[in-house]
């Protein structure tokens, strides 16, 4: 098992930027892929961006270009760096580790963004 901590949550105004950190503890050599969600108050927790091991990477639409997933090489940390944030993207922000045996989450960081 792993065990995930996020970071870097806050309040930002419209077209500023945050960056997210999750660090990961545990089982991390058996993560095959890390991602963010998100979940906003009375909707559906959904996801934001993902990174399998073989780094290809998977965006929802609505922050394709605007956000950016990466790790660093022993792959027990990844980040969400957030570029031209919207009132729209204000949501509790979760990282997960998948491997074959395990479907982890951290506790969520919140993002909030005033217009």
């Amino acid at each position: 098992q792993v065990q995930l901590v996020e970071s870097g949550g806050g309040v930002v105004q419209a077209g500023g930027s945050l960056r997210l950190s999750c660090a990961a503890s545990g089982r991390t050599a058996s993560i095959a892929a890390m991602g963010w969600y998100r979940q906003a108050p009375g909707k559906e927790r959904e996801l934001v961006a993902r990174l399998r091991i073989d780094r290809v990477a998977e965006y929802q639409d609505s922050v394709r270009g605007r956000f950016a997933i990466s790790t660093n090489k022993a792959r027990n940390q990844w980040y969400l760096q957030m570029n031209s944030l919207k009132p729209e993207d204000t949501a509790v922000y979760y990282c997960n580790a998948v491997s074959s045996y395990f479907n982890t989450w951290g506790q969520g960081t919140q993002v909030t963004v005033s217009s």
